[in-house]
């Protein structure tokens, strides 16, 4: 593995983003499930699907319980609030903590302490003691956990896998949580509705099990470890000025902030469809669920099958994901509305995968973690600014309203970073027969007249 300028593992600085050179070495169509012969990462998946459907099983029942606690909108943005809070407070940290210690081991601690933190809630609920701030206190938690965990999960893929096959093994991962996702919302659904939501959290922290004992099972000579960083003063400073001399990890962290922080808020949106629009139950919540979750799977999919991240497919995926949503905001009809949660599940499902890949063959492996804790900490850690503020929205001006202004800003954020990526790598819009794209610029006159 390069342990250089990262020359061996990315194109560089960006130069023509809409052309530039893929940033993974490219899997050949055919090859979709490619990371699944390695062993190790074979464990990893089993495992981490078991886990996800838990987490999803979760993350239905946590929404759905806060909203039967206090009939709020917002209470339930608190709630995703408070769990992705410690990534925007701390999400650079873990990433040096991620940099400094064996993955492996570390992956253990933290997959057991969230499997307890959802023993816990389990536990509370099924005594009937639970309250809104219990909740609160487990999403707080659990956010804590992810802060290290996170950044420790996304760069021990390329442990496993190697480098040739790190794109491949993102996209697999992205399958693997929303195949998932496919599963627990629906279990959820079924289990709120006939015995409450604390069998829910029980299994989830049951499902904990697998993932430990897939990470026990590893071959560790069959790895490829990144060596330790030792501890050294700056390494926090360290990992910013290195993303901010790179135009090529820089842009689309900040894409996928924008569509992070407001165009991925989908509890509270679906939460309020389905309570104030079509008067629905917990069985329609993870009906929505479902659906957002089999257009990811999808996405995921094609993903894993194209084998490359392109900067141009990361832009147009997110315009026509934060395009859907505005649209989507005032279909009519309850069906139309659930049938356009597929694509809008398969574009943001490209944005997350085809950014995460890009940047992390753009990086060099010492500094992945922290580059990666970056970018989780962008994705996910705006959520605090966020979800409270489109939570009122919603409580204050509707269900349609709060999922269009979602839209609206992640429109223009999307627009605003394509003119931008087109600038940097002295691009123009071209229109033609098979749509927008971006071809290289002309050379100012000045030149031309140089050049004769």
């Amino acid at each position: 593995m390069s342990t250089g300028t990262g020359a061996d593992s990315a194109p560089g600085h960006i130069s023509t983003p809409a052309t530039a050179a893929p940033v993974a070495a490219p899997a050949s169509k055919g090859s979709m499930f490619s990371s699944l012969k390695i062993r190790n990462y074979r464990l990893f998946a089993t495992g981490q699907v078991v886990s996800n459907t838990g987490t999803w099983m979760q993350r239905i029942a946590q929404d759905w319980l806060v909203l039967s606690l206090t009939g709020s909108a917002s209470a339930v943005g608190i709630t995703i609030a408070l769990q992705f809070l410690p990534m925007l407070m701390f999400g650079l940290y873990g990433g040096v903590l991620a940099d400094r210690l064996p993955k492996r081991p570390l992956l253990l601690a933290t997959q057991s302490a969230m499997g307890l933190t959802g023993i816990a809630l389990a536990v509370l609920t099924l005594a009937g003691h639970v309250q809104v701030w219990h909740v609160y206190v487990a999403a707080f938690a659990i956010g804590l956990v992810t802060v290290v965990d996170n950044p420790a999960r996304q760069t021990f893929v390329s442990e496993m896998v190697g480098k040739d096959q790190v794109a491949n093994a993102v996209s697999l991962n992205s399958a693997n949580f929303q195949s998932a996702r496919l599963v627990g919302p629906a279990i959820a659904g079924v289990l709120i509705t006939a015995v409450g939501s604390g069998w829910a959290f029980l299994l989830n922290g049951l499902s904990f099990a697998a993932p430990l004992a897939g990470l026990l099972l590893m071959r560790t000579r069959e790895l490829h470890p990144v060596e330790p960083r030792p501890r050294a003063k700056g390494q926090l400073r360290e990992g910013l000025r290195y993303v901010a001399g790179r135009p090529d990890l820089i842009w689309p962290i900040a894409l996928v902030g924008f569509i992070g922080t407001f165009g991925f808020n989908f509890p509270i949106w679906l939460s309020a469809y389905v309570s104030d629009v079509f008067h629905g139950d917990a069985g329609t919540y993870g009906l929505f669920n479902t659906l957002i979750a089999a257009g990811s799977l999808a996405g995921a999919l094609l993903a894993a099958r194209r084998g490359q991240s392109r900067l141009r497919v990361l832009v147009a995926a997110a315009v026509l994901f934060s395009a859907l949503l505005l649209v989507t905001a005032f279909a009519p009809g309850f069906w139309l509305f659930a049938a356009l949660l597929v694509p809008i599940g398969i574009f943001g499902l490209t944005v997350n995968v085809t950014a995460n890949s890009s940047v992390q063959m753009a990086t060099d492996p010492e500094m992945r973690g922290r580059v990666m804790a970056l970018f989780m900490m962008v994705f996910t850690g705006g959520t605090p600014l966020g979800a409270p503020l489109l939570g009122w929205i919603t409580d204050t001006y509707g269900a349609r309203i709060g999922m269009a202004a979602g839209g609206a800003i992640s429109l223009a954020a999307s627009l605003a970073i394509a003119v931008v990526l087109a600038r940097v790598g002295n691009l123009r819009v071209h229109l033609s027969r098979r749509g927008v794209t971006f071809v290289p610029a002309l050379p100012p006159r000045s030149e031309l007249v140089k050049v004769a």
